[in-house]
């Protein structure tokens, strides 16, 4: 599994969420929602937990972007891709067949 994210997503996290340089954002699996890779679940977004058992990194702008290990069933063999969608003004999760 590989994770990419854009320019346009880094500065809104950094905007949105007020990240900075030495920050860490962990994508994660949720339970409801809707997914186009897990039915009845989604992803999410956390700031707070400690990178341990990564199984999928990007650093930009000095903020490390992760899925850690117990997450990586959710992506069902997919890489994701996070972007940002002007039109909402919030980011969207796209994901690619590995």
């Amino acid at each position: 599994m590989e994770l990419f994210i854009s320019d346009t997503a880094v500065k809104w996290f950094k905007e949105e969420v007020g990240l900075k340089n030495g920050d860490h954002v962990k994508f994660h699996a949720r339970y409801g929602g809707s997914s186009p890779v897990q039915q009845g679940f989604s992803l999410g977004f956390s700031t707070e937990e400690p990178p341990r058992n990564i199984a999928a990194s990007t650093k930009a702008e000095g903020i490390l972007f992760f899925v850690d290990e117990t997450d990586l069933w959710y992506f069902d063999g997919h890489n994701l891709n996070v972007e940002y969608n002007e039109q909402y003004d919030e980011v969207e999760f796209k994901y690619k067949k590995a």
